[in-house]
């Protein structure tokens, strides 16, 4: 289970947090630009990843495993072209090879360790059709996000290692891109088209 602060999550909600998804995530999207009808988005949160993901794809399953957030998420967006699914992404029943996408954005140092990041990892692929991209965003370990951590799940990705474990899990054309100072890694992956 994983678990966010209440600092945390007010920061996942805030407007200055949707201004930098707005001018530092959705311009990299745009330009991956094969994401596809039907995309996965694991771990929402607050759900300001899939307002964006909305504006580029005709529907969203969103997998949040916090209740909570999960409710909160699916009546906001009652109506849209997003479905809300509360459940853990490895065990949730979605239907192999049925998504053309999946993203996961600053997510993944919530997943409570590297094993249960690997499992996701097989999962994703498994849930993506044959050719389907996986496409994440994540941060880079430091003691400053540590302390912002405090009493959260915090497991960071090492970018170093990431383009391996992937592979293990299935993927192929794998890219793994860490740009120099910005304190976070950018990741596209694709399930071979078998």
């Amino acid at each position: 289970m994983t678990s966010m602060n209440q600092r945390h999550l007010t920061f996942l909600a805030s407007p200055e947090w949707a201004e930098t998804l707005r001018t530092r995530l959705l311009p990299w999207l745009r330009e991956t630009g094969e994401l596809g009808d039907d995309v996965l988005e694991i771990g929402p949160g607050p759900g300001l990843t899939t307002d964006l993901l909305l504006e580029l794809v005709d529907h969203v399953t969103a997998v949040e495993i916090d209740a909570d957030l999960a409710r909160k998420l699916a009546a906001r967006l009652d109506g849209s072209r997003a479905e809300v699914v509360h459940g853990d992404a490895t065990t949730v029943d979605l239907g192999s090879g049925r998504f053309s996408g999946a993203t996961c954005f600053t997510m993944l140092h919530h997943v409570e360790s590297p094993e249960a990041q690997d499992r996701l990892f097989a999962r994703v692929c498994q849930l993506l059709r044959p050719g389907g991209v996986f496409v994440g965003v994540d941060s880079v370990a430091s003691d400053e996000l540590r302390d912002f951590h405090v009493d959260d799940t915090y497991v960071p990705v090492d970018p170093g290692t990431l383009e391996l474990r992937l592979a293990a899990a299935g993927f192929t054309a794998i890219t793994v891109v860490s740009p120099p100072g910005e304190g976070h890694f950018r990741f596209t992956a694709r399930r071979p088209r078998d």
